[in-house]
């Protein structure tokens, strides 16, 4: 290889690596750890090393998003919080019941933590709680300096520094930014796009489209004026598929005002309002995902895509009851295809300015409808719902015992580094089954490789400058190999800990075997805890759920039918129902959170059964609207209202077959349309509120037409894959 083709690989390597956060967080990691062991070996740092070297890392190895000022108080937060945990373990060390109810207000804690934001939660969780353990098995701090909460304090303080050093460096946002306002603007124009005509309809979407010009020539210009990277070509990139998605949806609504002034094709539009709105939502979670470069936004967005296109595909697969116009309904087809064959592209590129595109955890998948948006991609990592998810309930109840009864074993028998048995079961244990295994084992195969290293260096005397350089490369492993291998990650944490226990005393060899036998009854505690609640895969889990919440739906629809005809009002029964509906549905995304954490080949076919529970979501709501228009004065015996209910009825039929796999899968040959009987013309209505009833219907429809493209996906072994659609 010659010197001129190495550079250039070096380079392009140097490139990639600068779009990652792995090589930034390693460099944060190092300083955060060498600086203070420096100044420690040099007799200038009179505070407890341990504490400050741990808080300093937990607080440089955050990957944060977002605004400036957001970012700061964040950063803040989480070193008051580490600062308060040392202070709490060294207040309660003496006592043994105090210190075992102080263990379960910090995993209670931890909890809240991570029903508080999601993304940054868990690690700021474990942080705390390790540094609550360590000074609970420390000795009492007898002067201000051994304070264990001030030592955390300013190793804190001291990664906050970090942090915003590098802000100058990276200056990401401005450039993210644009990109995500090239798809605000997008989704603003689609927004303005209906199947209802009215009075401003047209001047809005004419502003819109001028705005939406605008935007993308100003995106444009700024990043060709940016200096070139890797990153700005695909921003480049990503703002053109926006604007190439908004050519597409344009032509879509000129063809579609072609045929909305006739009987047949304004019965067709009324099954659009899911598709729009799905557009509308989709492009407007692109811009948020661009700038908060978050994965559970990404996995969003995935969901989203998905949907996207089996609504679109469920819209073709509508057979009308009377031939519209051929040639203008010919162009509306072609055009939904165009738009179908683009969707995978975007995602694409979407996931190549994302730094994290691969990871995974126990992401929320419900969509919701982002009807206003702004700005603010950390704010939106924090969560101020009052609504706690059952699963995380349990899952802190169950750590909560578990760390309890560590704090009781290590503090009763008196075991030196004891804090290591329930540390292991903190960082082991998972919201579900399938992350509890894999972590586990990951943890058990990188201590176990890690201390055997570590026996190693019993034998070697290093010079303080060297051991604390050393150590400092140790923590910046772990930090780069955090997200990408775990087990490697906790192979050199192993060998920094080792290193970090010579700064109180030599290390002898009971130091590994300790470690080692903390971290497999630590493991197997935790493994058997999360087998107590989930004995199998939520894979084998999710579709009864589902089947339960669709036929939640159908009984709801029944009941709307028989009012529909007999008279009857939204009363006690119909209300029980509905919630019934909506109780169904979230035990469906509670459910789906914890396949989010299941081992990889145990997602498959994640989005498209998350695409199928947000459908059966937005049924659940066009029922409760229709349910709420209930009255005993209104009674409908007209055919068409009594066939639409029928037709959505049987489509349930369809939906629930597909789930309990009644009926035969796709073969493989199969193009995997739905075939769909359009409901009874509008213009059939003999009433306003008849015209409304089927106008619902129709939108429902819709939605059951993607649900059943998505169940036989789902419930296909090897799913046959359609140009344009997402792999399953």
């Amino acid at each position: 290889m010659t010197k001129a083709s190495w550079w250039i690989r070096f380079r392009q390597k140097a490139e990639q690596e600068a779009t990652t956060p792995d090589l930034g967080r390693a460099i944060r990691a190092f300083f955060a750890v060498t600086v203070p062991l420096v100044a420690f070996t040099a007799g200038r740092l009179p505070l407890n090393l341990t504490f400050v070297v741990f808080a300093a890392q937990s607080v440089a190895i955050v990957d944060i998003r977002g605004a400036y000022a957001l970012r700061l108080g964040l950063l803040f937060g989480m070193a008051l919080i580490l600062a308060g945990a040392s202070t709490l373990g060294g207040m309660v060390s003496a006592s043994l019941i105090v210190s075992v109810l102080a263990a379960g207000l910090i995993s209670a804690s931890g909890g809240i933590w991570r029903h508080f934001t999601p993304d940054y939660g868990p690690p700021l969780a474990i942080s705390s709680t390790l540094l609550f353990l360590v000074s609970v098995n420390a000795p009492a701090a007898a002067t201000l300096n051994d304070h264990h909460g001030l030592a955390a304090l300013v190793g804190g303080l001291w990664g906050v520094f970090l942090q915003v050093a590098n802000w100058p460096i990276r200056p990401q946002h401005p450039l993210r930014r644009l990109a995500s306002d090239s798809w605000a603007a997008v989704a603003d124009l689609f927004a303005a796009i209906s199947p209802e005509f009215h009075d401003s309809r047209s001047e809005t979407l004419r502003e819109r489209e001028n705005a939406l010009r605008i935007t993308l020539d100003q995106t444009y210009a700024a990043l060709a004026s940016a200096p070139r990277s890797l990153l700005r070509q695909r921003l480049e990139e990503l703002n053109l598929a926006a604007a190439r998605l908004a050519t597409r949806v344009v032509a879509l609504n000129t063809a579609l005002e072609s045929l909305i002034t006739t009987k047949e094709g304004a019965s067709f539009a009324a099954s659009l309002p899911p598709l729009l709105t799905s557009l509308t939502n989709t492009s407007r979670s692109i811009a948020v995902t661009v700038v908060s470069r978050q994965p559970a936004h990404l996995a969003t967005c995935e969901v989203r895509i998905q949907r996207l296109s089996d609504l679109i595909e469920a819209v073709l697969g509508q057979s009308p009851q009377r031939p519209l116009e051929a040639a203008g309904f010919e162009q509306l087809r072609t055009i939904l295809r165009q738009i179908d064959h683009h969707l995978p592209h975007v995602l694409e590129v979407l996931r190549s300015v994302i730094d994290r595109a691969g990871e995974r955890a126990a992401f929320s998948l419900e969509l919701l409808d982002l009807d206003t948006w702004k700005l603010r991609p950390l704010a939106a990592a924090i969560n101020v719902s009052r609504r706690v998810d059952p699963a995380l309930v349990r899952f802190t109840g169950r750590l909560m015992v578990l760390i309890m009864i560590g704090v009781a074993a290590f503090k009763f028998f008196e075991v030196p580094h004891g804090y290591w048995l329930p540390l292991t079961m903190v960082i082991v244990l998972q919201p579900d089954y399938g992350s509890t295994r894999q972590r586990a084992a990951q943890r058990v195969l990188g201590t176990v490789a890690g201390s055997i290293a570590a026996s190693l260096l019993l034998w070697l005397e290093l010079p303080p400058p060297a051991w604390a350089i050393a150590t400092g490369l140790t923590i910046s492993f772990f930090a780069y190999f955090l997200k990408r291998r775990y087990a490697v990650a906790v192979f050199f944490i192993t060998l920094a800990l080792v290193l970090l226990t010579e700064a109180h005393g030599p290390v002898t060899l009971a130091f590994s075997l300790e470690r080692i036998a903390s971290t497999l009854l630590g493991g197997a505690l935790a493994l058997g805890a999360a087998l107590i609640f989930w004995p199998v895969w939520e894979r084998d889990r999710l579709p009864p759920i589902l089947t339960a919440a669709v036929e939640a739906n159908r009984t709801l629809l029944g009941l709307i039918a028989e009012r529909s005809q007999t008279g009857g009002s939204y009363d006690e029964t119909a209300i029980a129902a509905k919630r019934k509906a909506e109780a169904a549905n979230s035990a469906v995304f509670s459910s789906l959170q914890r396949m989010m954490g299941d081992p990889r080949n145990r997602r498959q076919g994640l989005e498209r059964i998350a695409a199928c529970a947000n459908g059966n979501q937005r049924v659940t709501r066009a029922l409760t609207v229709m349910a709420l228009q209930l009255s005993d004065e209104f009674k409908s015996e007209a055919p068409g209202v009594i066939q639409g209910f029928q037709q959505i009825d049987d489509t349930f039929d369809q939906v629930i077959a597909g789930l309990t796999q009644k009926v035969p899968r796709l073969s493989a040959s199969s193009d995997s349309k739905v075939v769909l009987s359009t409901l009874p013309l509008l213009s059939d209505a003999s009433s306003v509120r008849e015209h409304w009833i089927l106008a619902q219907l129709a939108r429902i429809e819709t939605e059951l037409g993607a649900m059943l493209l998505a169940v036989h996906a789902f419930t296909e072994p090897h799913p046959p894959q359609r140009t344009g659609m997402l792999p399953a």
